[in-house]
């Protein structure tokens, strides 16, 4: 299929993006977040994080699966989106729940191993934030800038590990992001495999030996 150009998709994902912000911030201001805000922010923003870093990682899934090219396109504008979720849930935790106490914050990472891997995949989302133009890709070179870039699927497995562990009581939701990841992740090894196989194929068939 011919690729479309689109020009539309990408600030139509930036826009989207922005609703959950502005009706949180509404909320906010409306003193509507409950009899504890904090806690209720910090949920919908880790929420809407892993929301960003699922979309992101399933982009090229969906290629592989239907041949669509245009989720490839706001791939890296999904993953951005990840990252400054993370960055804001981030924030509130530490100086709306910590006070900027970094002592509370360090305490907190040693007593309860999901603020530890959420903090972790935050960590290495950085990295890739930096990283994600195209100048980078030049600087770096493709192979190693591609190498940097796969931490994106520990990331997702530390999200949602994170997720499951924080949840207390009814572990659905996390499970199905962790359905959603696993799906996309096979995909992509069943896809690499029948790559390789093409690949040998090839090299055989100009060997003049059959496959």
């Amino acid at each position: 299929m011919a690729q479309r150009r689109l020009p539309w998709l990408g600030p139509a994902v930036i826009t989207g993006s922005l609703v959950p912000f502005a009706s949180l911030a509404q909320r906010a201001i409306a003193h509507r977040l409950g009899a504890n805000p904090v806690a209720t922010a910090l949920n919908q923003l880790g929420l809407l994080a892993l929301v960003f870093l699922t979309a992101s990682l399933s982009c090229t899934p969906l290629k592989i699966a239907f041949g669509w090219t245009w989720p490839v396109r706001i791939r890296r504008t999904l993953g951005l989106l990840a990252f400054f979720t993370a960055l804001c849930h981030f924030l509130v935790y530490f100086c709306l729940d910590q006070a900027f106490s970094l002592a509370a914050f360090l305490a907190d990472v040693k007593k309860r191993p999901f603020i530890s891997l959420g903090f972790t995949a935050l960590l290495l989302l950085v990295p890739l934030a930096l990283t994600s133009t195209k100048r980078s890709i030049t600087r770096l070179g493709f192979r190693a800038w591609q190498r940097l870039h796969q931490l994106a699927y520990l990331i997702g497995v530390l999200a949602v590990v994170h997720f499951y562990l924080r949840v207390k009581a009814d572990h659905t939701e996390p499970l199905l992001y962790a359905a959603v990841l696993g799906f996309g992740f096979g995909l992509r090894i069943v896809a690499a495999w029948q790559a390789a196989q093409n690949t040998r194929r090839r090299a055989l068939a100009r060997a003049g030996r059959p496959g």
